[in-house]
């Protein structure tokens, strides 16, 4: 039930309204009754069309259902989905397919964001308890390599899902062209030791560094270090799911906001990539890294021994979400879904950021390289890194 701050949810909360989400919108529809109508104003979410809704910043209140019931509930939905599945004749199933998906990758959302909420609560705690045990801790190597930065020549592109792809978000259409100047992109992710580098050099106190909003938002939050730092620069520890430990500088640094990655990217003389850059990088590789199957629950160090694509940047996929300069808005030709589940992303398109590539607490089967996740400027709770990008002269050739 614990329940840390407005953005986060109780994992009970999360269990519950994915449980929700295919009973409206699949089992519903054709005939099955709601195992308790009461329980739409606690679990509906954000959908306005559906009716009233639990405010957000309360649930963890709901003290009802307990865990116990929202598991019966799961238990009694999954058995009528497989029901409805396993009986659906040709056009109920044709009809059912887009639902099924789009709850199945709702719910690989609601996995990753259970993680996420679970550490901010185990966070809040004066004892700073671990989610499990040091026996899963993983040995991480202190070194690093140098960064280095891939080259890509000016063009027309195309960016964003395709036909036929496979199952995709309705904010990652249509397909369209877009038009990127010569870049480079930074071998991988930005390590804690360069992140040092930039607190001692007084980073969090330079305001050339920083976009004005950012700035204000520094010296009103006070922020020294991403979150979960704690301590002095000589005896900082990072406290994530074995508890606190002492950080490798060659980890990557996570939970930072995107006013905190875009000025670590200037100090190091370069900047955000936009999301055309990041998915142009992206589009030729294999979804693979370190994601949530892995079991590291942790961003590590780039594995200079990864048999990955030679010439192209590491840890695009997984390890952490990688900060974009794009503002989250729609395609060109965007069009949202039909009736209540036009309200899942469309409406979020305002005074947000794009991030790409996922984390270590992503599913696989959840990450492309056309999908847009996207939070606000201040956003740090989440698994939140810095890739490196760097604008070349007009007319260079790579």
């Amino acid at each position: 039930m614990l329940q840390s701050m407005p953005d986060c949810s109780p994992a009970k909360w999360h269990r519950a309204h994915t449980t929700w989400f295919f009973e409206t919108f699949a089992l519903m529809p054709h005939g099955v009754p709601p195992y308790d109508a009461r329980w739409g104003v606690l679990f509906n979410s954000y959908y306005e069309s559906l009716g009233p809704r639990h405010v957000r910043a309360k649930r963890g209140m709901l003290s009802r259902p307990s865990a116990d019931e929202v598991g019966a509930y799961r238990r009694a939905v999954d058995e009528q989905m497989t029901q409805l599945l396993s009986e659906a004749d040709a056009p109920t199933s044709r009809a059912l397919l887009p639902v099924v998906e789009l709850g199945l990758a709702h719910e690989e959302q609601h996995q990753e964001l259970i993680l996420t909420d679970v550490l901010h609560a185990l966070h809040e705690h004066p004892l700073r308890p671990a989610y499990r045990t040091s026996s899963a801790r993983l040995a991480v190597s202190d070194v690093v390599a140098p960064q280095r930065f891939f080259a890509y020549e000016a063009g027309l592109s195309v960016i964003g899902a395709r036909a036929g792809e496979g199952f995709r978000f309705d904010n990652e259409e249509p397909a369209h062209r877009v038009w990127v100047d010569a870049f480079e992109l930074s071998e991988r992710l930005v390590t804690v030791g360069e992140w040092r580098a930039f607190k001692v050099e007084r980073g969090y106190q330079t305001p050339s560094l920083w976009l004005s909003e950012g700035f204000d938002w520094v010296r009103a939050q006070r922020v020294e270090a991403p979150l979960y730092f704690e301590g002095d620069d000589e005896g900082a520890r990072v406290f994530g799911f074995d508890g606190l430990r002492a950080p490798s500088d060659a980890e990557p640094v996570v939970h930072v906001s995107y006013y905190e990655a875009d000025a670590i990217a200037r100090f190091l003389g370069a900047r955000l990539p936009s999301e055309a850059e990041w998915e142009l990088a992206a589009r030729e590789l294999e979804v693979s890294g370190n994601l949530l199957e892995r079991g590291a629950l942790r961003a590590l160090p780039a594995d200079p021994s990864a048999s990955g694509a030679p010439g192209r940047p590491k840890q695009l996929f997984g390890d952490a979400w990688e900060w974009t300069s794009s503002s989250y808005s729609p395609y060109p030709g965007y069009t949202p879904n039909a009736g209540a589940l036009g309200e899942y992303n469309g409406k979020f398109m305002v005074n947000q950021l794009v991030l790409r590539g996922g984390s270590s607490l992503t599913p696989r089967a959840h990450v492309r390289a056309s999908y847009r996740n996207f939070w606000p400027a201040h956003t740090r709770f989440q698994l939140t890194g810095v890739r490196l990008a760097r604008s070349l002269s007009r007319g260079a050739r790579p």
